[in-house]
């Protein structure tokens, strides 16, 4: 009787792990944080210390690189609100994000006030305070002094004193928020001066640029929200860039030669404080020119130097200046074709390339004290990596410090011997490595091999096929389906974007695929994905190939990947099937309408439809403008093609979308009704570019509903 029931426990424990091993994705696991990889939160080096610390059970953590092993406890929630009780101050309920000032003391924000620790002294203290319906919150880390806009507005704190910055309150002229939609490298508005002293600001004159309307269906009349959008070869926004100065109550503006409507990037304070550097890039984009600027008066230096291209110039990151020698620093550049490391003095004199070879520079971490050797993430070891690599300056001489095929995410302790190495690879989800610069793993901090252990996913692999040209490599991304059979037929899932700075394949977790795509291979579909000529971090040549003809190239590569597909005898030629968004939208339904009967389902979100209807800054890089390329406008509007329009065509857009304006998927269909031709819609009321939450959830179910519908 006993062996009897051990034997039913063995069967009884054996089917519970076949059926564990069977669990597939819901679209709902989307929003599982269990199904997502661990990390560590608040990960930052101490300044000073050859410490780092981080936030674990509501307590700031302490490790040293002489002791990994040993994790301390530097002060906990309930201390900290000790702290704040005796300030008056509310409790906070979670411990607070921080950012060291110091070895021994760090600031944080709680309801827009900004309180410093000193952990020498034990004490807390208020030391300034924002307006809390404030945007573009910027805090200098020197000073405290704190920075936001209000609407259009700017203002500044000093010990909690509001000062607003600008006089004028036009809502057509916009100060310290980000210009240029976000492009060429620019991430903020606003720019403290090292010193904390100083506020270096856009002014954005919006006056000439088209009011474009959002539809707001939230009041029980619907309301048009207003958004400007330069839309390409049309009036575009003017820029200037400010320097504020508290002290003295005034603004000085960078004399900046040329007309009002070129862009200023790239903008960085000289250690010293008595400078400022700012990239003048022309409209059409193919001239730059660094200058240099007197933070006091405005006034123009010298040029540095200039870039340019018959294609297009991007400049894409500040200036770094080496320790302890203002008078030279590092540019980032594709000059020579690829991304590298220039070094040059303040005069504009060129002192020597740095890195060089047919791979890319990703990150510039920053020099050693000395200056003698600079820290960087690159391709070197290939175009699905990211390592950690060193290039001393006088030599040349470079070494790759991270070992692990994937991608490596580097913290740097100040002296540059030690990192921190956030990583990802095939057979890792993430990890959390202490190494020093040697490479050599000191400790393991936190390792997730897999999040989706337990879930029957399908065999994933990545390759090269060549592209359409018959020399190039492109490389592959395949799913295959779960439970796969080599004698079935199946439908492919392709999955597309293809346009410039974006790499859908990496040697990280899942290839890069991410949840959506393994849920996709779940419903029984070989998923496919290709990175074409004009994607990311392969170089210049390969990027600008696609310049005034965009959907061209790309589209000849991605079609060289379905005859790739059409040589796999699990592949059924008849069920494939192609989804993408944004420029995978554009990509959708260029490849379904310029290649009929070839796919027979698609699914196209947010997609560019007519470059003409999309903005200035993207659209005249990489396509100039209407008028001085009308044949590429003309070639790559995908309304000319809707007669082509054969099989299930599905598009999704957000009704209030500021990026690829509602306008786009709009006018197809108004020209698919034209042609006769039956197609497929759905939107998301209110939504933007993208989804997010629920109803990231419910455009999972939506696509993988609809291909299943029509492609299975």
């Amino acid at each position: 009787m006993t062996r009897k029931i051990f034997t039913l426990l063995v069967v009884i424990v054996l089917a519970f792990e076949t059926s564990a091993q069977d669990k597939v994705f819901s679209a709902s696991d989307y929003l599982n944080r269990e199904l997502s990889p661990k990390s560590i939160s608040g990960l930052s080096w101490r300044p000073g210390l050859n410490s780092f610390t981080w936030i674990e059970n509501e307590s700031l953590m302490q490790k040293t690189v002489i002791n990994p092993s040993k994790a301390d406890i530097i002060l906990k929630l309930d201390e900290l609100n000790l702290k704040m009780k005796e300030l008056k101050e509310n409790e906070l309920t979670r411990f607070p994000f921080i950012s060291w000032t110091g070895s021994n003391s760090f600031y944080f924000t709680a309801e827009n006030r900004i309180f410093l620790f000193d952990l020498s002294l034990s004490k807390l203290m208020k030391v300034n305070e924002y307006d809390g319906s404030g945007e573009n919150v910027t805090v200098s880390g020197k000073s405290l002094n704190v920075a936001w806009t209000l609407e259009n507005n700017l203002f500044v704190a000093i010990d909690g004193q509001a000062i607003q910055v600008n006089g004028d309150n036009d809502r057509e002229i916009v100060y310290g928020q980000i210009p240029s939609r976000n492009e060429f490298g620019i991430d903020a508005g606003l720019y403290w001066s090292p010193d904390g002293r100083k506020l270096a600001f856009y002014r954005i004159d919006q006056r000439e640029v088209t009011d474009y309307p959002l539809v707001d269906i939230t009041s029980r009349i619907a309301e048009s929200s207003l958004i400007k959008y330069p839309m390409a070869g049309m009036k575009s926004e003017k820029l200037r860039l400010g320097i504020f100065d508290p002290l003295q109550n005034e603004i000085v503006y960078l004399q900046t030669e040329g007309p009002e409507n070129q862009y200023i990037t790239s903008v960085t304070w000289d250690p010293s404080c008595r400078f400022i550097f700012a990239g003048i890039l022309n409209r059409d984009q193919n001239y730059f020119r660094m200058n240099k600027y007197d933070a006091s008066t405005g006034e123009l230096i010298r040029k540095l130097f200039e870039e340019s291209s018959d294609k297009y110039v991007e400049p894409m990151h500040g200036l770094y200046f080496i320790p302890g020698d203002a008078s030279k620093f590092i540019w980032q550049s594709r000059r020579d074709g690829w991304n590298h490391l220039y070094l040059y003095d303040t005069d504009g004199n060129f002192l020597k390339q740095i890195t060089k070879g047919k791979w890319e520079v990703l990150r510039l971490i920053g020099t050693d004290p000395q200056g003698a050797s600079a820290f960087y993430e690159s391709t070197i070891e290939s175009p699905l990596e990211k390592h950690l690599c060193k290039t001393e300056i006088r030599s040349g001489k470079t070494e790759r410090i991270t070992s692990g095929e994937g991608v490596h995410n580097i913290s740097a302790s100040e002296d540059k011997l030690w990192f921190l190495d956030v990583f990802s690879g095939l057979q890792m989800a993430r990890a959390y490595y202490l190494i020093d610069i040697k490479g050599t793993k000191i400790s393991t901090l936190l390792e997730d091999p897999d999040p989706y252990k337990g879930y029957n996913t399908g065999e994933m692999s990545l390759f090269t096929i060549k592209a359409d040209d018959g020399i190039t490599d492109l490389w592959c991304r395949l799913i295959k389906p779960v439970n796969f059979d080599p004698s079935v037929r199946y439908p492919v899932f392709v999955y597309v974007y293809g346009g410039p700075h974006a790499q859908m394949i990496t040697k990280s977790w899942t290839g890069g695929a991410g949840f959506f795509l393994n849920y996709i291979a779940q419903q029984g579909y070989v998923v496919f994905t290709l990175d074409n000529r004009g994607s990311d971090n392969r170089g210049r040549d390969f990027e600008d190939i696609i310049h005034r003809q965009l959907g061209e190239i790309e589209m000849a590569d991605q079609m060289a990947g379905i005859r790739y597909l059409k040589t796999l005898s699990y592949v059924d030629p008849d069920r494939i099937g192609v989804n993408g968004w944004s420029y995978g939208g554009f990509m959708t339904i260029n490849l379904m309408l310029r290649n009929p009967g070839v796919f027979k389902t698609a699914c196209a979100g947010g997609p560019v439809i007519d470059w003409k209807w999309y903005e200035v800054m993207y659209g005249e890089r990489y396509m100039d403008t209407p008028m001085k390329n009308p044949e590429g406008y003309e070639k790559s509007s995908l309304i000319k093609y809707a007669g082509n329009l054969q099989g299930k065509l599905l598009i999704i857009h957000g009704t209030a979308d500021p990026t690829v304006v509602w306008q786009h998927s709009l006018a197809f269909i108004d020209e698919c009704i034209k042609q006769g031709r039956q197609v497929d819609y759905f939107v998301y009321p209110g939504a933007g570019h993208n989804m997010t939450g629920m109803a990231r959830v419910h455009l999972f179910e939506k696509i993988a509903g609809y291909f299943n519908d029509y492609l299975k």
